[in-house]
């Protein structure tokens, strides 16, 4: 089983020194043969549907490799290299060599993705050039055990061998298993300091494969994406989590620090004072968003349940903005953006996606899964019973006037996500615009249906 592990690094001030000139290295290598990829790719290549029949046709120069890069750096190390726009002098023999070498991997692997799809047929974006803020992190690819140097005082530090550098003081907030192996380091820099990531690998942890769980209705956990009146998720059997909400409880303090940089003038002192507070800000809140959701994956890991399911939520399609509308005079007219702008807000704040990734790397080391699901027709159908009830999306509660039951919304459409994940959801055609059921197996779960509605109906009654 493969793992990381983070610890905050305290390196004297030589050391960081060092460490902030192998970043400015690394920062103008990578520009550069990045610079020699998009060159090539510019001069190299025309467009399908518009040739010129008669053209100059420039001396072809092969495509930049992995390779053919990195065999570069011996011819680069023999002297200093002068950067063209502003004359400073670098020492490519500085910086440890497998550093180097890693910064070509980046390359390639930035440039692959832009220009051939991956698995998912999905293309990535135009690589960017980095700047002080974007490049942060050294790789050193080639580490082992024999790097870490374990210190005695108190349990609490560790020592780490890096090449050229010597030995890095860090703190340990918690222990390394004994039979773990370092197979990468990572040295990055953030904003209130330098962290080191250790990517572990521990043979003696059995692999897990999620195709050995057989879900059931007992062993298994639906879940629905909830942003109504301060939730976070609703739960299959009944409860409804609360939210954190970090980048709202923090927006005040975030608008003050950001108004206030805006107007200082670019490049001067008291601009970057307030450009750093507004980073500890943002690391601020990102904190708590990622601790909030490690804590509510354990606390539905901690349920005993083997299988959670989730619905496929499209992020990018939901906080998208709104299509502009023109009047007949050209001016533009309203289209609900202003409205729509705080639940883009709300549903980036949530980070639903990342929480979706931190439950399932969570749920594999207590050996569950996390199956996600497509939400179709799940927050409209009743779970107990094939009625369309929940079409209009203010509705957030149905009273059942025969059972005297009050459904809620979010947990009836966790339950149908379950009913989802289990195959026991009904199948359902649209016939003159309207859903119709089809197929149905609504009865073999109705009432675990009904068990879970009541269940949450529990306070509303007490209050």
């Amino acid at each position: 089983m493969k793992y990381t592990y983070q610890y905050r690094l305290y390196p004297e001030t030589q050391q960081t020194l060092t460490l902030n000139q192998w970043l400015r290295v690394g920062r103008y290598w990578y520009n550069r043969m990045l610079g020699e990829r998009f060159d090539w790719w510019q001069k190299n290549r025309c467009p399908v549907n518009a040739c010129p029949l008669i053209c100059y046709l420039p001396e072809l120069k092969d495509q930049p490799n992995f390779y053919s890069q990195k065999k570069q750096l011996p011819v680069i190390k023999k002297d200093l290299v002068k950067i063209g726009w502003s004359g400073e002098l670098i020492d490519f023999t500085e910086v440890y060599s497998t550093v180097l070498q890693d910064v070509c991997t980046r390359v390639k692997n930035a440039f692959n993705r832009f220009i051939a799809d991956d698995k998912n047929g999905k293309r990535s974006g135009k690589p960017r050039f980095k700047n002080v803020a974007r490049y942060r992190t050294l790789n050193f690819p080639n580490a082992d055990n024999s790097w870490l140097k374990f210190c005695t005082v108190n349990g609490k530090w560790l020592f780490v061998q890096v090449p050229k550098i010597g030995l890095i003081k860090l703190r340990i907030h918690r222990p390394l298993p004994d039979s773990a192996n370092l197979k990468q380091l990572s040295i990055t820099r953030k904003a209130d300091g330098w962290y080191c990531n250790l990517s572990l690998e521990d043979k003696s942890v059995p692999e897990f494969n999620p195709d050995d769980i057989i879900p059931t209705w007992e062993n298994s956990i639906g879940m629905d994406a909830v942003l109504d009146r301060g939730f976070y998720l609703a739960i299959s059997d009944g409860k409804k989590l609360l939210s954190l909400k970090p980048l709202r409880r923090n927006q005040d303090k975030l608008t003050t620090v950001s108004q206030r940089k805006n107007k200082r003038k670019k490049g001067s002192k008291a601009r970057r004072k307030l450009a750093k507070r507004e980073a500890r800000i943002h690391q601020q809140i990102a904190r708590s968003r990622e601790d909030f959701q490690y804590k509510t994956a354990h606390q539905l890991v901690n349920t005993g349940k083997k299988v959670f399911f989730h619905e496929k939520l499209n992020l990018k399609g939901l906080t998208r903005r709104n299509t502009p509308k023109r009047g007949r005079d050209g001016t533009f007219l309203s289209n609900g953006q202003s409205s729509k702008s705080g639940l883009n807000k709300s549903w980036l704040d949530a980070g639903f996606g990342q929480f979706f990734e931190v439950l399932g790397q969570v749920a594999a080391k207590a050996n569950a899964s996390v199956v996600e699901v497509k939400p179709n027709y799940t927050s409209q159908l009743l779970s107990y019973r094939d009625e369309f009830v929940f079409t209009d999306r203010d509705m957030r509660e149905y009273f059942d006037q025969e059972l005297k039951l009050i459904v809620d919304r979010d947990v009836n459409a966790s339950i149908n996500i379950k009913r989802v994940g289990l195959d026991v959801f009904p199948t359902i055609k649209r016939r003159r615009g309207k859903p119709v059921v089809v197929e149905s197996t609504t009865n073999s779960t109705s009432k675990e249906a009904l068990t879970a509605l009541y269940e949450h109906q529990k306070p509303t009654l007490k209050a």
